[in-house]
């Protein structure tokens, strides 16, 4: 099975691609540019040039192709958004007609329906709906926060000594490493019964932020400094949410943060799920045993360079 991978350089995307190869598929990844995406090759993937932004470029992207996986997706504030998500993604799905894809996997997003009133939320569900109606052999997952983010959010600035802006939630959220979504988007191209469905996919446990604030300063031992914003005002401010003091990458967070918190059936499901998709639950990398090796490995670095600090200041006293 031949496979296109879309968003292959992303934080998701290349957990695709690596696992995909894995595998022994044969990968594709639809790139704009060749030099960034030059890791991708040398696992293993054949790099094509194609730009959602360009309509065009997308039909010789699909020959041979068997199958779609779109892990793409715009940050909330891109200029070129609507390009992107919206009538990039519907050329995609109508090129992936015309050239008889035989399965179409989209990565969406938790909780589309109550959020229509954001413009990628509303994009989403949209293209959701153009994909259902293709038809197109079809899995949708609509997916939860990443482990991968919360590093930046949490163990990062408590390393660096700076804020952690959250909100005054209360409610858990089921967060996911990008390897085991991967690991679904890959199984359910083995599994018949996954095709023409939506699933809304999400870790075995559900994390409030003052517990992942708690586990971040036992393994870095030091405390955080927590600055919090009522969701009231996250949403009085949801226009202009790019201009504070806290910059682009927090402020995406946090507009999204009421999206991630709402709640939703996901615990209920979430056993079911791996049932389905017949994946032990056990196999799935947990948040803390993900944050602790993150830790490990960072400290041991930060020591390794402390360390080659002090040879370099010896030979140069010597």
């Amino acid at each position: 099975m031949s496979l296109l991978i879309i968003g292959g350089t992303g934080t998701l995307g290349r957990q695709v691609v690596l696992q995909a190869l894995t595998k022994g598929y044969q990968v594709r990844c639809l790139v704009r540019n060749l030099r960034k995406a030059n890791f991708l090759k040398e696992w293993g993937a054949e790099l094509v040039y194609g730009d959602l932004t360009l309509p065009e470029t997308i039909p010789p992207c699909l020959r041979g192709i068997t199958a779609v996986i779109d892990a793409s997706t715009s940050r909330p504030y891109d200029p070129s958004i609507k390009k992107v998500d919206w009538d990039g993604k519907l050329a995609l799905i109508e090129s992936a007609k015309i050239a008889n894809i035989q399965h179409f996997i989209f990565c969406s997003t938790a909780n589309l329906e109550q959020f229509l009133n954001i413009p990628l939320m509303k994009m989403k569900k949209g293209i959701e709906n153009k994909l259902i109606n293709s038809g197109i052999p079809y899995t949708i997952f609509r997916l939860t926060g990443f482990y991968q983010g919360l590093i930046e959010q949490y163990a990062i600035p408590i390393l660096d000594d700076q804020p952690i802006w959250i909100t005054n939630d209360e409610t858990c959220i089921s967060y996911m490493d990008t390897q085991d979504i991967a690991k679904f988007c890959l199984r359910t191209l083995q599994l018949p019964q996954t095709k023409n469905r939506t699933f809304l996919l999400g870790g075995p446990k559900g994390w409030l932020s003052n517990e992942i604030l708690q586990l971040c300063e036992q393994l870095a031992g030091q405390s955080a400094k927590i600055k919090r914003i009522p969701l009231s005002l996250l949403k009085l401010f949801g226009q202009i949410i790019g201009f504070f003091e806290w910059g682009q990458n927090i402020g995406d967070r946090l507009a999204f943060s009421e999206i991630l918190t709402t709640e939703n059936d996901l615990m209920n499901s979430t056993f079911d799920l791996y049932k389905i998709f017949k994946i032990d639950p056990d196999e799935i990398i947990q948040l803390d045993t993900y944050f602790r090796e993150y830790f490990v490995r960072l400290l041991k670095r930060l020591r390794d360079t402390n360390y080659e600090d002090i040879q370099k200041q010896k030979n140069l006293i010597l």
